[in-house]
């Protein structure tokens, strides 16, 4: 045997080895760069369809969808919806065709030769009105109470101008806004203590049928703060109530008098000395005049009775209500009275007594209201209003519960980001 002979042997088996290792890799990335230098050919393969195979079959009947818009005539709604002529006269002949109002939604399943199969919407009182095939191949109707559908918004904002500017701006419905002007009418002047900055949240409730929105709801919840003060409303009915807001405390947010027997107008002329504008002498004025549109509803700001409707001197067409504890307001110069209102009706707070006018001494359309106490005079703008009952002691548990996630939404409400309005 040769010296050193098993040693070489090693060395050439470990040489062999680690050769076949690179030629190995060197392989495995030729044979991938190949590949991926190789030209990709598409290899069409023909598929065997008969054209009836390829056309879907037609529909038996369709499902259209249209609006009723104000001016829209009924042969123009069944025209859009494909009816037959002899079915759209049909149609029309149906007395439950009376309840279908501009801006409602109707449905209508429909053959594809025109015949009608179905038809829906709703109507009037929100009743669902349904037309169907009946015996003898007639159109029948029916009439049920529609299954809408409840749920709750929330909106912000803040006041640049006016409560409905800012309430437009943020898609705040003019139903809603006048919820907030009633409910916070009672520590809020709407027309003299709005301030530029001022902010307000609110938690609503929606109405919908079939996913589409019909009207809001009542307010549930709502902050408004003014001047830097945060006053908050909650919803909530005691037994034996109608239901009514209340602080989160259980405070009556009502007040026996409401601040002003306007929604929306500004102050002419305030209590107390002024040029009077027939007689151009200094005279007591013993009410505020309030300037508003000719027709614009009057609210009585209390319950009361009518202890005098009709016209008066100066006055013009005047109301008077006697509130309890010696208490009258006086509405004068209005155009005419509402309906129901004479000596000794009931009337209720926040009821139409009248509307605004220029009767009597006016130099224009604008609302006199007087607040006297004891016969004399008070200035309505700045006496202290008396609240409401507060939540029964028995019920603060169910009140404080049901107010919970709303004063929660409120919390969340005041630590957003308002836009801001113009």
């Amino acid at each position: 045997m040769i010296p050193g002979l098993p040693l070489l042997r090693a060395l050439v088996l470990v040489a062999l080895a680690l050769w076949g290792v690179v030629a190995a890799l060197a392989t495995i990335g030729e044979s991938r760069e190949t590949e991926l230098l190789l030209p990709k050919t598409a290899v069409p393969e023909p598929l065997f369809l008969s054209p009836a195979e390829a056309l879907l079959p037609s529909p038996e009947s369709y499902v259209t969808v249209e609006r009723f818009h104000p001016g829209d005539t009924l042969g123009a709604l069944a025209a859009r919806l494909a009816i037959g002529e002899a079915d759209a006269r049909a149609l029309a002949r149906l007395p439950q065709m009376r309840l279908l109002r501009p801006g409602a939604w109707v449905s209508a399943e429909v053959s594809a030769d025109g015949v009608l199969l179905s038809l829906s919407f709703l109507g009037a009182r929100e009743r669902l009105v349904r037309i169907e095939r009946g015996a003898g191949d007639a159109l029948v109707a029916s009439e049920s109470a529609a299954a809408l559908t409840t749920w709750q918004e929330t909106r912000t904002a803040e006041i640049r101008s006016s409560l409905f500017a800012a309430t437009d701006e943020a898609g705040i419905p003019d139903s809603v806004a006048l919820q907030l002007a009633d409910i916070f009418g009672g520590d809020i002047d709407f027309h003299r203590d709005l301030r530029r900055g001022d902010r307000l949240s609110v938690v609503y409730e929606v109405r919908a049928f079939e996913g589409r929105v019909l009207r809001a709801g009542r307010v549930l919840a709502a902050e408004f703060v003014n001047q830097g003060r945060s006053h908050r409303a909650l919803w909530f009915a005691a037994q034996g109530t109608g239901g009514g807001y209340y602080t989160p405390e259980g405070a009556n947010l009502r007040k026996a008098f409401l601040r002003s027997p306007l929604e929306f107008s500004r102050v002419s002329s305030g209590f107390g000395p002024r040029l009077h504008p027939f007689l151009r002498t200094w005279r007591a004025h013993q009410g505020v005049d309030y300037a508003a549109p000719l027709g614009t509803r009057v609210r009585a700001t209390g319950d009361g009775t009518v202890a005098f409707a009709g016209r008066s001197g100066g006055y013009g067409n005047v109301v008077v209500l006697r509130h309890g504890g010696g208490q009258e307001t006086v509405y004068a110069h209005l155009s005419g009275f509402a309906r129901g209102v004479k000596k000794g009706a009931r009337i209720a707070q926040g009821e139409t007594i009248g509307f605004v006018g220029q009767t009597g001494w006016a130099t224009g359309p604008h609302l006199h209201y007087e607040f006297r106490v004891a016969g004399v005079a008070r200035n309505p703008l700045r006496m202290a209003l008396p609240a409401a009952q507060p939540v029964p002691a028995h019920e603060l548990a169910a009140f404080r519960a049901q107010a919970a996630p709303h004063l929660a939404r409120l919390q969340l409400l005041a630590g957003t980001q308002v836009a801001q309005f113009e």
